[in-house]
């Protein structure tokens, strides 16, 4: 078996380098508008954002800020090897925010009746990680 795949024959699990600042920035309190505005590419405060407008019943807002982090989080993904599949682990803390942003996205999309993204988005995150999966869901 070569080093670079998993027991399965697939792609190794993909663990997007730490980033710290934001995530503490967050758990301290911080609103995460300004840790979005500080940090624009952590999907962790855009998946903060997503889900504290969705809570608010801004759901087209929600899903802007979930659009947002989604995105972010596949430029990360990539610059760190992955090549459009393969394990996320959820396990992984600073993978948390792009999964996170993925479900928000999966929710909004659901909610403003975009059914065929909600699918798209929800198998996406079962693939990725089955544990986000059961724990966002």
């Amino acid at each position: 078996m070569a080093i670079h795949e998993n027991l399965l024959g697939g792609p190794p699990p993909t663990h997007l380098p730490d980033d710290p600042e934001p995530r503490e920035a967050l758990a301290a309190g911080t609103d995460p508008a300004e840790v979005a505005g500080k940090y624009p590419t952590s999907s962790l405060a855009w998946a903060q954002l997503a889900d504290d407008a969705f809570e608010g019943g801004r759901v087209v807002e929600s899903y802007a800020y979930a659009r947002t982090g989604y995105h972010r989080g596949l430029d990360a993904l990539r610059r760190s090897g992955w090549k459009g599949h393969g394990p996320v682990p959820f396990e992984h803390e600073p993978n948390r925010g792009f999964l996170r942003a993925l479900h928000a996205l999966a929710r909004a999309a659901q909610a403003i009746g975009e059914e065929e993204e909600y699918q798209r988005c929800s198998e996406f995150l079962k693939d990725s990680s089955p544990t986000a999966a059961e724990t966002l869901g």
